[in-house]
């Protein structure tokens, strides 16, 4: 085994223990190596600007971070089970390229905030994704809702109908969802927004950094200040970020339920085109919403790695536990997941085709008797009380004393203009996020 580990304590270790304490971290790090080089971009500048490194150490450093980042773009950038993690190989790599200058990279940090640092960078950039994709979702429920204002339907609750409704109030209401959700993203993002580089350990560093220097080069708003909260933090976000992923899922998992109950035969509301749905092996008429049932199954996983997620972060004290590693697996599967979900579910959407004859042949006559107690109450005088009664005796008795045309019902005036209010204002917060997200991208390129 080599002895090239940041962590080198110039004594042997097992093997078995190296490669069960390894597990598949130099795998995973694949996935944080570019944000740990605009770390160490940001970090050797600082360390030149400070006058701790000679300035031609850190410029040589500079160059030799943009060499790996070219290798890490063309996906040839390997990390080796003996590395065991982004950190070492990439002092590794700097040492064959600028031997003298890479000696003095780590300087004025440890693998915790330095690790701690490059998740928060793909952390920062997970959440600009996920809104971009979220928004887009957002937008396309709204154009689907705008198009479907007029398509009468059921409403439910309990599963039983309940009021009439429309297809496009129906999509309006996950609009508004993942509205929400865009506004919950600038609580994250301020969360998450703190820059721990510099803290070392957890207990500061006996050197004159600049933290807010590295904070500034790295795009974050602000320092975090506390150095033994840094080593804390790491969980606290994960499940802060897992968290909202979560709360994005919830919001899917309706409209996935709604669109597997509609599509039955039995509500025959909804179809699904036959390129979205599978087959049987055995049942030759069978078109089986496969996709739906999938999205219902992972949008359930991204629970289960919210609590890996606390299972992991919970009951440990203070400071850095190598438990900690264990987080990266849940965290990236919860990010990519939820990607997934936003993509396949805006591929659906504009695909689904409605039977307005069916949903307009399921709004009998009981559907309006709120509506029927209502007028009652405004043209003949009735107390609401008593309208209801009224209504609902004749309704349990088979005897409606009202009949409504479900095809000439109109639908309110302000509902309409609830599509385009909720439109702009998905539309604002998406042009928000991606200027945020450029100019955070921006900053972080410019250091190599």
């Amino acid at each position: 085994m080599s002895d090239g580990q940041l962590w080198s304590k110039q004594l042997p270790l097992d093997r078995l223990v190296h490669r069960f304490t390894v597990g598949n971290d130099h795998l995973l790090d694949l996935q944080l190596v570019g944000w740990d080089l605009y770390g160490t971009a940001a970090h050797a500048r600082m360390l030149g600007r400070q006058g701790l490194i000679p300035a031609a150490d850190a410029d040589s450093i500079i160059a030799g971070l943009r060499q790996i980042m070219q290798q890490v773009d063309a996906g040839e950038f390997v990390i080796t089970a003996e590395q065991e993690d982004c950190h070492t190989a990439i002092e590794q790599a700097l040492r064959g390229i600028c031997p003298a200058a890479a000696g003095n990279v780590h300087l004025g940090r440890s693998r915790n905030d330095q690790v701690l640092t490059a998740l928060r960078l793909y952390m920062k950039h997970a959440v600009f994704s996920i809104n971009q994709d979220l928004g887009a979702l957002a937008s396309e429920f709204n154009s689907q809702a705008a198009s479907h204002m007029e398509m009468l339907m059921p409403g439910y609750t309990h599963l039983r109908r309940a009021m009439p409704s429309t297809v496009g109030r129906w999509l309006l209401a996950f609009s508004a969802g993942l509205l929400e959700e865009q506004h919950a993203e600038s609580g994250l993002l301020q969360r998450i927004d703190s820059c721990p580089l510099g803290s070392g350990a957890g207990f500061g560093l006996p050197l004159p950094l600049d933290r807010q220097y590295t904070a500034e080069l790295l795009g974050f708003s602000r320092v975090q200040l506390s150095e033994i909260d840094c080593a804390n933090s790491r969980g606290r976000h994960e499940i802060a970020l897992a968290g909202w992923i979560c709360s994005i899922g919830n919001q899917l998992e309706k409209f996935v339920w709604d669109l597997s109950l509609y599509s039955t035969e039995e509500y025959g509301f909804v179809n699904l085109p036959d390129q979205f749905t599978t087959g049987s092996s055995i049942m030759p008429q069978k078109r089986n919403p496969d996709v739906l049932e999938l999205m219902r199954g992972r949008i359930a996983q991204l629970r289960a790695w919210r609590n890996e997620l606390e299972q992991v972060h919970s009951g440990l004290p203070s400071s850095y536990h190598r438990d900690y590693q264990l987080l990266k697996p849940a965290l990236f599967a919860s990010v990519s997941g939820i990607l997934e979900l936003l993509a396949i579910c805006r591929h659906i959407l504009p695909g689904l085709e409605f039977h307005r004859e069916r949903m307009l042949s399921a709004c009998t006559s009981e559907l309006f008797a709120t509506e029927e107690a209502y007028r009652r109450v405004r043209q003949d005088g009735l107390a609401f009380r008593d309208a209801y009664k009224q209504v609902g005796i004749e309704v349990v008795g088979g005897k409606t004393g009202f009949s409504v045309d479900a095809a000439s019902w109109q639908i309110p005036d302000d509902w309409q203009i609830d599509v385009e209010t909720i439109g702009s204002e998905i539309t604002v917060l998406a042009s928000g996020n991606a200027e945020l997200s450029a100019n955070f991208m921006k900053q972080l390129d410019s250091l190599l």
